[in-house]
């Protein structure tokens, strides 16, 4: 009897495999390249970023499923694909001026973000534990790298250490629950596994039970969400500032690309009480994110429990379980990421040499002598804020919106209560921008990329604000999967 072979079709991962490629072709130029000449890998990786993205174009439409259903192209995983892409290309970007500051110009820098970046991009398509699990692993030791990129710097190597250990620890969390769903279910094809689910009583079902618990706490510390968010502050305070705006927008959006699909297909969010507990962590998220920003006094920091209070406004979409809330997440993950971006940009302008102008006083006066840069600032801050008409507040509108119509009035009014918290510590940068006097030698890293990523992310941020109809619609139509 013939083996039965797999229905492999390579057109589901064009995108992953050329850049992956060209990633390999970065690693072997960059041995024939001089030091003072490493800026040419920069371009070659937007070069390749590009030539990904124009991959894309041909696919949207098509629905494949390959590699015996481990692998899925639908406008889903296009929709997170594009957005990563983006997402990359503004930090190589941000990068060019920067390495040079920090004596870190080697080309591998470039080709270890091209490689987080295909992992990234595979999330979204994993419609198996298995591939789920390799894509996450493959963006993990990438964002290893990264992070400890400055090796002659004690803190960047302390915080890759850190990253690491919490990494490798969260990642055995989710091996173990993806372990109990294929004892219990038999299958680790997500679809299979819902299938499965609905069959069952799910309260009476420890193993089901554990594995729900054992995913969400590995995803936690992914997202870093309360009470697993430990790591974040002091790995984005260590990390380089560009690599620190990758983990904010670039692993958020993978992971909770990835964490819609397995939750939404996996287990029935409306039946139990899987909205309880995550109602706990996300209120628990976005309150302590919040009231601890309020006391930081580096950048950085700040920026890193901010992230940790936006990660609980996106469980708002996800304990709602409806059309709107996915589709809410979506909006909001696309919106965060360009304002966040945007925010670490003007921390990376203020880098120069022996200076890393990560503190909020080293703001002081900018925007008096470089008033684009404090109007963008403003910008940023409102649609973290979530204040019309900009990103952050559609994103917010969405989400709070899908709380109301599910019934968790409560959630959305601690919502919006943490965001008028948020106005506090946001503001108060912008008031030491405007009303302190700016130091002698204040001096900003502006080069041709930096310039290119603040205009682009601050446009972004306002047009997805004042016409949020082309997103709302991809996301809605790309959320239908779900139903």
């Amino acid at each position: 009897m013939d083996p039965i072979l797999p229905d492999i079709q390579l057109i589901a991962i064009l995108p992953e495999i050329i850049l992956a490629l060209l990633a390999c072709g970065l690693f072997v130029a960059e041995s024939f390249i001089q030091r003072e000449k490493k800026e040419q890998l920069g371009y070659y990786a937007i070069g390749a970023l590009a030539l990904t993205l124009l991959s894309t174009i041909p696919l949207w439409g098509k629905e494949i499923s390959t590699f015996s259903g481990m692998v899925v192209l639908d406008s889903y995983a296009l929709f997170f694909k594009t957005a990563l892409i983006l997402i990359s290309a503004i930090i190589i970007l941000m990068s060019f001026e920067y390495v040079k500051i920090e004596r870190i110009n080697l080309g591998e820098y470039y080709g270890v973000i091209l490689f987080a970046t295909v992992g990234m991009m595979l999330m979204p398509s994993a419609n198996d534990l298995l591939s789920f699990y390799l894509s996450l692993e493959l963006m993990s030791m990438s964002l290893y790298v990264l992070v400890a990129f400055m090796r002659k710097d004690p803190k960047s190597v302390e915080s890759g250490i850190k990253y690491f250990l919490t990494g490798v620890l969260a990642s055995g969390i989710i091996l173990y629950g993806i372990a109990f769903l294929y004892g219990t279910s038999g299958t680790t094809n997500l679809g299979e596994i819902s299938v499965f689910i609905k069959t069952q009583e799910i309260g009476s079902s420890p193993s089901l039970i554990m594995a729900f618990i054992l995913m969400i706490t590995g995803f936690g510390f992914k997202i870093a969400a309360v009470p697993f968010h430990m790591w974040a502050p002091d790995v984005y305070e260590g990390a380089p500032t560009p690599v620190t705006a990758f983990l904010s927008s670039g692993s958020k959006v993978a992971a909770f690309s990835v964490m819609l699909r397995v939750f939404i297909n996996s287990f029935d969010l409306n039946s139990g009480s899987w909205w309880q507990i995550l109602w706990i962590i996300a209120v628990m998220t976005m309150t302590l994110g919040n009231l601890v920003a309020l006391t930081q006094t580096k950048l950085k920091r700040m920026l890193a429990y901010s992230s940790i209070a936006h990660a609980g406004y996106l469980l708002m979409g996800l304990i709602a379980a409806s059309q709107i809330g996915y589709a809410g997440i979506m909006i909001y993950l696309v919106g965060y990421a360009f304002m966040t971006l945007g925010a670490f940009t003007v921390i990376v302008l203020l880098c120069r040499k022996n200076h890393r102008g990560d503190q909020i006083s080293d703001l002081a006066g900018v925007a008096r002598t470089n008033p684009f840069v404090g109007l963008t600032f403003i910008l940023f801050a409102l649609s973290l804020i979530g204040i019309p008409p900009t990103a952050g507040f559609v994103g917010k509108l969405f989400l709070f919106n899908a709380a109301i119509q599910g019934g968790f009035y409560w959630l959305a009014i601690i919502g919006v209560l943490n965001s008028t918290v948020s106005l506090y510590y946001y503001f108060r940068v912008v008031r030491v921008m405007y009303m302190d006097e700016p130091a002698e030698d204040l001096a900003l890293s502006f080069s041709p990329g930096m310039k290119i990523a603040l205009g682009f992310t601050a446009g972004m941020t306002l047009l997805l604000g004042l016409y949020p109809e082309p997103i709302i619609r991809a996301a809605i139509d790309s959320v239908k999967i779900f139903l």
